[in-house]
């Protein structure tokens, strides 16, 4: 079945499969309708600089994203990104005036993904529920992470005299750095989940984990990898904040995960699992960035911001189980 509406006979078209249509494309319908509305109440919307700016801002949420696609395809959650994202800012920080950038930046990365390799082993070998296991590491991280900074922000001491603000403030070929990283990641990571068999593995365990191990597939494995892919990412994306800002508060990526997972969803990956991909969440990211920068650019204030997050997570959850059933509104209403 195609996604464009099909006209029946009579030339009408069919309210199947408008409905179909637009439980499968009703994000990019309304995306399309913001681009027009903001363009028309803002032209700046549309500026190059401003494309890119709304490009580099998203990037932290964008890389976060990827990794946590895996978790959703296969069938779980990752609510502990933002509390990570924190704790590895906060690690590469601290470490950088003790160890310098060189050292930093790896033991940064083993730390974090020993986190995301402990949420793997919760979640796939002893197979607790990631909601209740990831939400209790939100909280768990958080106080790691204030534990370890003693209560205090970070910054690093000699701003001038370290590269590290390369990976957050350079500029290569004319395009910003976090763009460039962050479109390789997905290149990457993209090309990992389509293309390769651990790829199909993730699909299929989302899709049905049982019929998965009966088909000799390592369950709790794949599981297993999509966290510590999830925390790979949340390394990256915690360096980007560090080097950016060169310091930063320890609850910086407070909130963030609601963020990362309306990107995720508006890409189209199903909460269900079994459906997605790193292309479409990129597509969800940008989707997200340029709605949140249009409502400043008409006037709204920030905060406005985390209200229209709650209703697109609504909206995209809505479509996907609509796309499922094919039908808008549920039979039974």
């Amino acid at each position: 079945m195609t996604d464009t509406p099909q006209k029946t006979s009579s030339g009408g078209l069919n309210k199947a499969h408008v409905a179909q249509f637009m439980a499968r494309q009703g994000i990019l319908v309304a995306f399309i309708l913001f681009i027009i509305v903001f363009t028309m109440a803002n032209p700046r919307f549309l500026a190059v600089d401003n494309i890119l700016g709304v490009i580099r801002s998203s990037t932290i949420i964008g890389v976060m994203a990827l990794g946590v696609t895996f978790v959703v395809i296969s069938g779980n959650l990752d609510l502990s990104v933002g509390s990570m994202m924190s704790f590895s800012t906060i690690v590469v920080l601290d470490l950088h005036d003790k160890l310098g950038p060189l050292l930093a930046i790896p033991a940064m990365f083993g730390m974090t993904m020993c986190l995301g390799a402990f949420i793997g082993f919760l979640v796939g070998y002893l197979r607790l529920n990631s909601l209740i296991v990831t939400l209790g590491m939100l909280s768990a991280i958080h106080g790691l992470t204030l534990t370890y900074s003693g209560g205090k922000n970070m910054d690093i001491a000699d701003k001038e005299g370290t590269w590290f603000d390369v990976f957050g403030q350079g500029v290569v070929f004319g395009l910003p750095v976090p763009i460039l990283i962050f479109g390789l990641l997905a290149l990457v990571l993209g090309l990992l989940l389509a293309r390769t068999p651990f790829g199909r593995q993730v699909y299929a365990v989302g899709g049905n984990g049982t019929a998965a191990t009966f088909s000799g597939i390592r369950r709790a494995r794949v599981v297993f990898l999509c966290y510590l892919m999830s925390s790979f990412c949340v390394a990256f994306a915690g360096m980007l904040q560090a080097s950016r800002s060169m310091g930063s508060q320890n609850t910086v990526g407070q909130g963030l995960e609601l963020e990362v997972l309306a990107a995720v969803i508006l890409g189209g990956a199903s909460l269900m699992g079994g459906s997605g991909a790193i292309y479409k969440t990129v597509i969800g990211v940008l989707i997200l960035g340029f709605i949140q920068n249009g409502l400043l650019l008409v006037g709204l204030e920030f905060y406005v911001q985390f209200v229209v997050t709650w209703v697109i997570i609504i909206l995209a959850v809505w479509l996907d189980v609509a796309a499922k059933r094919g039908k808008l509104w549920s039979p039974i209403a």
